[in-house]
């Protein structure tokens, strides 16, 4: 058995670790309370975005515009959402094996891999991958982008499409369900894809001036934009929730685990305690004999 100091000794360290997670945990649920706040405020937003292609197909074709055009799929761009640092959980490791099962499917196929990584735990783990080529990797990205911080990236996905570089551009990122749920998702973004939904009564009324086409043209981009900022939301209030949740569980595991080194403590003192008594009702017997 342990002596008590050294028990003693990682009771001290264990007690400072569940304080460390702890503040930690208490810094992330007030991270997730604001990206959840974003990612669900901006939700109607995106929902009228789809509203408005939903209508817009229906007034024009759709297909005349380049960035809706399809093609035979030879060259694959994905951007892979991660986070910044780890102790989130299994966020970023879902998201990784995600991706190599798309990689893999697209070297099974034939179509050559390409990526944008966003975030350092993803830059970290693509550079190590063969067969895939590395676009650009953007670290330090805020939790809640601007237009400013997006328009780099879709203006590189819009370029590379138009060029004929790429025939498809897809993301993986991890939707935000709910605090203790989230999922790791692959959207399809160019060519521009989206869900047919109902379409509301002052929708179906409105005019689109100079003309159907002419809107469409001229709000493709910022509608993919609207897309693209959803899902950069919905990744931050993901990584949050996770990383509160695996706080939480390493602080109740290092609560646990000081317990049982309380118990511990107390029994080999009371253990050393009976032995100095034992070993004084022994001497004291040998005295008066």
């Amino acid at each position: 058995m342990a002596s008590t100091q050294q028990i003693k000794r990682r009771i001290k360290a264990v007690t400072n670790t569940r304080q460390i997670t702890k503040a930690m945990e208490m810094v992330a649920a007030s991270k997730m309370r604001r990206a959840q706040e974003n990612a669900i405020k901006t939700r109607d937003f995106y929902n009228l975005a789809s509203q408005i292609l939903t209508r817009l197909a229906e007034l024009t074709d759709v297909l005349k515009h380049p960035l809706y055009r399809q093609r035979t799929i030879k060259t694959r761009l994905i951007v892979l959402i991660s986070s910044e640092r780890g102790l989130a959980g299994a966020y970023n490791s879902n998201l990784f094996r995600r991706f190599a099962t798309e990689v893999m499917e697209d070297k099974k196929n034939g179509v050559t891999s390409q990526v944008i990584v966003i975030g350092k735990q993803g830059s970290r783990i693509v550079a190590r991958l063969k067969d895939v080529e590395v676009l650009a990797a953007y670290h330090n990205f805020p939790d809640h982008p601007t237009a400013n911080d997006i328009r780099p990236i879709l203006d590189t996905l819009t370029e590379k499409f138009t060029k004929r570089e790429v025939d498809s551009v897809e993301i993986i990122y991890t939707n935000y369900v709910s605090s203790i749920n989230q999922t790791v998702e692959l959207k399809h973004l160019l060519p521009v894809a989206f869900e047919s939904t109902d379409i509301s009564d002052e929708l179906k009324e409105a005019d689109f001036e100079p003309s159907p086409e002419a809107v469409l043209k001229n709000v493709t981009q910022r509608l993919v934009e609207a897309q693209l900022t959803q899902m950069f939301l919905e990744s931050s209030a993901s990584e949050h929730s996770m990383r509160m949740l695996a706080m939480k569980n390493a602080t109740d595991n290092a609560t646990d685990l000081i317990d049982d080194l309380t118990l511990a403590f107390n029994t080999a003192r009371q253990a050393s305690i009976t032995q100095e008594l034992a070993e004084i009702t022994g001497g004291a017997e040998a005295i008066a004999s």
